[in-house]
């Protein structure tokens, strides 16, 4: 039974920096993608970051790119997000998500497994 747990949410101001992180369990890795989506109030999901468990390939949204970073912890089954620079739209649910290798890593119904979300809130 895979099971994705994120942690690291919070609240924090205009300019301030978050890492969010996703404990992965329940199967091996090397063959998957990562992905981190969020969702705001009122929106639909959408794609923040992914990242090729066995290569550590990235891709970013245009939205967060410069300022986010995806990364993996290989031995500890973790994912991140290094998220810098925050911005009050950056205000929402972050879920991250697990998927099989070469699937389209910026369509949500691409990932076979989701954690529970965490909220994370920029004020102005």
């Amino acid at each position: 039974q895979v099971q994705l747990v994120e942690s690291g949410g919070g609240l924090v101001q205009a300019g301030g920096s978050l890492r969010l992180s996703c404990s992965a369990s329940g199967r091996t890795f090397s063959r998957s993608v990562m992905g981190w989506f969020r969702q705001a109030p009122g929106k639909m999901h959408e794609f923040v970051a992914r990242i090729t468990w066995i290569d550590g390939g990235t891709d970013y949204s245009d939205s967060v790119k410069g300022r986010f970073t995806i990364s993996r912890d290989n031995a500890n089954n973790t994912l991140y997000l290094q998220m810098n620079n925050l911005k009050p739209e950056d205000t929402a649910t972050y879920s991250c998500a697990l998927g099989r290798m070469g699937i389209i890593p910026t369509n949500i119904n691409s990932y076979d497994y989701w954690g529970q979300g965490t909220q994370v809130t920029v004020s102005s």
